[in-house]
């Protein structure tokens, strides 16, 4: 028997896949504008954040028109051109089509078991996309962790079943934060990469600081310099 043996040192970026979450209206959505050269699929409808940056982005109302996207991202001569998909929001889509899903069976527990099956290969499908980086916003939720019954301020899906799962599938979880200094009144937005006893986040790079500026480019070249951050 043959097996060659090779070097972790010699794995390379193949794109930064991301999963970005918070509270409403924070600047996930503006988030997408400040990696390198992005589209956008939405379903959300509140792009209105980006009217200044004047950026192509695709409507997704059916499992048909995701479908179809992700065919064009990964094939098409003409996607070549955007380093970056973002899914704003990958909760709402999923959203999106579990109504679908309603509307085709009588069984709100099948058209679950359903939409759990299709979120998590739509998750997997975009993190497996070679070359490219994939930013996924999420809404946010405070419930009990399963695996130890703690609260956490976490990502929110449809259902139980696929919160606790998708987290494992990209590279780096961020939580979108606001802070508001009570001295001086002054607003601050960082990205939290580390997790703590309250908050899931994670960076399988290790490249990362507990904070970032919340800026795509800047965290992406940062990830591929190979830095690694003290902790």
């Amino acid at each position: 028997m043959t097996v060659y043996l090779r070097s972790t040192s010699d794995i390379a970026i193949n794109g930064v896949k991301c999963l970005v979450y918070g509270p409403p209206k924070v600047g996930k959505t503006r988030l997408i504008a400040t990696a390198p050269a992005p589209v956008i699929l939405s379903a959300e409808g509140g792009l209105l954040s980006l009217r200044q940056y004047n950026l192509p982005y695709i409507e997704i109302k059916t499992m048909l028109d995701l479908s179809e996207a992700y065919r064009w991202y990964t094939q098409a001569q003409e996607a070549k051109q955007f380093y970056t998909i973002g899914l704003d929001s990958i909760s709402e889509i999923i959203e999106v089509l579990l109504e679908h899903e309603k509307a085709r069976t009588r069984d709100p527990r099948k058209a679950y078991g359903e939409i759990i099956t299709q979120g998590l290969r739509i998750v997997r499908d975009f993190r497996d996309i070679p070359g490219r980086n994939v930013v996924m916003t999420a809404k946010m939720e405070y419930s009990k962790d399963e695996a130890n019954g703690m609260m956490l301020f976490q990502p929110s899906f449809p259902g139980s079943k696929l919160g606790p799962a998708v987290p494992y599938f990209p590279d780096e979880i961020f939580q979108y934060c606001v802070f508001t200094n009570p001295q001086t009144g002054q607003r601050g937005e960082f990205l939290r990469c580390w997790a703590d006893q309250q908050n899931i986040a994670g960076d399988r790079s290790g490249a990362l600081d507990q904070w970032e500026l919340p800026n795509l480019s800047n965290v992406f070249a940062k990830i591929a310099s190979g830095h690694i951050a003290k902790r």
